[in-house]
């Protein structure tokens, strides 16, 4: 099997049948040989149903799971991957912005030496506000990983089946596509592709589904956070030393008659408020610690086809 697109569904009853039918078109002219694997998280919709009238006529070129409740898009990627078998995966959304038509410019771009190929939205067809977040979770992303990143890539790609390989063996429960292809490295580049507005519904990625993801990424794939905390402790503490020798130093030449009430208060709401707050990053790394050894499966199938 030379290709295999790998594709999370959601809430996608009314654009499946055109999906289908565009990745077919599009692949044509690539290879006969490959596959489609639809990964249905759990919709409340019509989608599986429409997953199985296309599978029934499509016996051969489709594979399609349900999750047995709603794990998540990226957890959804990962069901897809383990169960694709070609030389080359394409993971894409479903909602048409990732246009299938660009999927050969990404597989011809591949062959010319590249592990992995990203697809660059260079006219990014997304709210402003979906596109200012982006912006500002990769701005921080970046200074916390290290690793520069460029907001207007995403999921949306080719990879080698090695580096499929890879990501498959990575086994924590915080899953979070992008992130883990930046970290396995490769040899890697971007092209830049045509991303379409949305054709029906909305974004079920609600402002708090991406908070709590930015979170458990920020959390999952870096520590400077607790870095960011020592140093901000040492920093205290010296001008904490420093503000002792000057009020030791007023004291003993009698300059200090009765002590500031308002610099005790404030003093002592700044310390515990910091005190607090470095208590619930900890407890953020911990509970992710304790989410790990449970050693649950990372998604539950409830049906396949073909």
């Amino acid at each position: 099997m030379l290709l295999s697109i790998v594709i999370p569904v959601y809430q996608a009853e009314h654009i499946l049948n055109e999906l289908i039918s565009r990745i077919k078109n599009s692949v044509k002219s690539i290879t006969p040989a490959y596959q489609i694997v639809l990964v249905d998280d759990c919709s409340t919709d019509r989608s599986w149903n429409v997953i199985e009238t296309i599978c029934a006529a499509e016996s051969t070129s489709i594979i399609a799971i349900k999750l047995s409740r709603n794990f998540g898009q990226h957890h959804a990627i990962t069901a897809g991957l383990d169960i694709c078998s070609a030389d080359w995966v394409v993971v894409m959304d479903c909602d048409l912005q990732d246009k299938p038509e660009e999927i050969g410019n990404l597989y011809n771009k591949a062959q010319e030496g590249y592990d992995i190929v990203f697809a660059k939205r260079f006219n990014r067809q997304d709210k402003f506000w979906t596109k200012y977040f982006s912006k500002i979770f990769f701005k921080i992303y970046s200074y916390l990983t290290g690793m520069k990143h460029d907001a207007s890539i995403a999921n949306f790609g080719i990879y080698n089946r090695k580096v499929v390989e890879v990501i498959k063996n990575m086994k924590e429960p915080m899953r979070a596509f992008f992130p883990m292809v930046k970290w396995v490295g490769f040899n890697n580049t971007s092209i830049n592709v045509e991303h379409d507005r949305r054709k029906h519904g909305k974004s079920m990625a609600t402002s708090s589904k991406r908070v709590n993801l930015a979170l458990d990424i920020f959390l999952s794939y870096s520590d400077k956070p607790l870095k960011i905390i020592v140093s901000i402790g040492f920093l205290i503490s010296l001008c904490s030393f420093i503000a002792a020798f000057c009020l030791l130093y007023k004291y003993f030449f009698g300059h200090v008659v009765v002590l500031g009430y308002t610099s005790i208060i404030i003093s002592i709401w700044f310390l515990s408020g910091l005190i607090i707050f470095i208590l619930g990053i900890i407890g953020l790394y911990i509970s992710k610690i304790f989410s790990g050894i449970k050693n649950r499966p990372l998604y539950i199938i409830d049906k396949k086809i073909n």
